[in-house]
């Protein structure tokens, strides 16, 4: 894969992998100053700069963002050798018309009664920067190039790295 020319194209690229990758690790500051990360299902796959989640109001992640919103949000696409790490500030932004049309009917294991679910609040995590490794040719690809590697002793050829602004 080439290089992104343009700004743009890599904001379109980082969109692709969020939208495949789906589920991540949200990191937030506890409120000793350790970082915490937990796993989180994306609730809107059409990144625009800003990421969704469902929560509880009084859960320890809701509880820490009051306190320090800056976060990171890291997903792996392990099957086609991708990874992106998102920067930004997330806040509680619950709104009834988004949770319903965000709803998706497997959030019931946790929010048992849809969006009436008592407590329930949205994360709306918006993007200041985004960076991706992207391998071409996805993990046979890359096992065959970090195998060549080890016999050879050349570096293997790392893939397409970029950092976005937002």
């Amino acid at each position: 894969m080439s290089e992104p020319t343009t700004t743009a194209e890599a904001r379109r690229r980082v969109t692709e992998l969020v939208r495949r990758a789906r589920i991540c690790m949200l990191t937030t500051v506890a409120l000793d100053g350790r970082q915490v990360s937990r796993p989180m299902a994306l609730q809107e796959a059409d990144f625009d700069g800003d990421l969704w989640f469902f929560t509880y109001a009084d859960s320890a992640k809701a509880r820490q963002l009051r306190v320090n919103p800056e976060v990171n949000v890291a997903f792996a696409d392990q099957r086609h050798g991708a990874w992106v790490s998102v920067s930004g500030t997330a806040q509680e932004a619950y709104d009834r018309a988004r949770a319903e049309r965000l709803w998706h009917p497997l959030l019931a294991t946790w929010f048992p009664d849809g969006p009436d679910t008592a407590g329930l609040t949205l994360i709306r995590v918006h993007a200041s920067s985004a960076e991706y490794w992207d391998s071409p040719g996805g993990a046979v690809v890359n096992l065959l190039g970090l195998a060549r590697a080890a016999v050879t002793g050349r570096t293997p050829a790392p893939g397409e790295n970029r950092e976005v602004s937002y």
